[in-house]
């Protein structure tokens, strides 16, 4: 048993779905402050600044809106994180195709871009 716990450990080593997650927040800040933010995959906060947690591998649109100032849509997309491309090498290096395989499939070796989402609102 002690062997499989040792294997499992050394092949799971650096996977980005243990050191990293598979979520983060999206931070939305406005200027000026308490915009309503509503997004693609349903998710809100009603007054900015604020932080939706979300999966890396997300593609989203965000609509922040705000009595008096103009609409803003913003396209939140993913790439591969410094930290993700880390963790990445360290599973290939160290054996661990399983982790490899893990984190592209969930998507740990990910981040949303923008984050954070820093707009000025056009008002009247």
């Amino acid at each position: 048993m002690r062997l499989i716990s040792i294997l499992i450990l050394f092949l799971f080593s650096s996977c980005g779905s243990i050191t990293r997650g598979t979520t983060e927040v999206l931070e939305i800040k406005t200027d000026p402050s308490g915009a309503k933010v509503e997004t693609s995959n349903n998710m809100m906060c009603s007054s900015t600044p604020c932080g939706l947690k979300m999966k890396r591998n997300s593609e989203l649109n965000v609509i922040i809106s705000k009595k008096g100032c103009n609409t803003l849509k913003v396209n939140v997309t993913n790439q591969v994180a410094n930290a993700g491309a880390a963790s990445m090498a360290g599973n290939a290096i160290l054996g661990g195709v399983i982790g490899v395989g893990v984190d592209a499939y969930t998507g740990a070796s990910m981040e949303l871009v923008p984050n954070p989402i820093d707009v000025k609102l056009e008002c009247n």
